[in-house]
Parts: C-alpha cells; sequence; structure tokens
C-alpha cells in the first residue's frame, strides 16, 4: 500500500464552496480500482491550504489507473475550478502499519 499526499491551495474566500462539493469528489475517486480511503485535512494557520491523504493499493493504481481514467476527469471537473494553484503531490511507501 501507498500513500498519496497532496497539497491543494484554495482559491481565497471558496474554501467552504470547496468543502461542500468535496463529498461528491469523494464520491468519484472511491469508485477507482485500487483505491483504499482518504482524509481532508485543512491547514489552521493557513485555512486556504488542505492536506488530502489518499492510500492506494499500488502507485500504479494512482497514477495509470486512476490518472488515465474517466474517473479522474469527473474528479477533477468537481475540484479543480478551486484551486488556486497546481497542487503539489508526493507519494510514501508506508513503512509501519
Amino acid at each position: 500500500m501507498i500513500l498519496e499526499h497532496a497539497l491543494i491551495t484554495v482559491q481565497v474566500g471558496r474554501e467552504a464552496q470547496f468543502e461542500a462539493e468535496f463529498p461528491k469528489a469523494k464520491a468519484v475517486i472511491s469508485q477507482a480500482a485500487g483505491f483504499v480511503d482518504l482524509q481532508l485535512h485543512r491547514g489552521i494557520e493557513s485555512p486556504g491550504t488542505y492536506l488530502l491523504l489518499i492510500h492506494w493499493q499500488t502507485l500504479e493504481d494512482h497514477t495509470v489507473g486512476f490518472r488515465e481514467s474517466a474517473l479522474f476527469t469527473q474528479w477533477r471537473a468537481i475540484i479543480g475550478p478551486f484551486f488556486a494553484d497546481k497542487p503539489l503531490v508526493d507519494h510514501f511507501a508506508i513503512l509501519n502499519s
């Protein structure tokens, strides 16, 4: 299993809308092969910054299976309009579970 770490900056003043729409995006991504779970965290010092943590079975489930699917297009159509910048995405191997 791997962990995707995405740092998302939302346009100023659109945070509440982003949070209201996010459950729709979660419903889309949860259909992807290899998706395990996700958590969305809002910054305290920077309330327009969100940390999205997603567990995938494999790296390819995210980078190929999801990213090259129609589900990704749907996902981005829901939350992409709120982005102030391109999200910063990294992947991590889980060492202890």
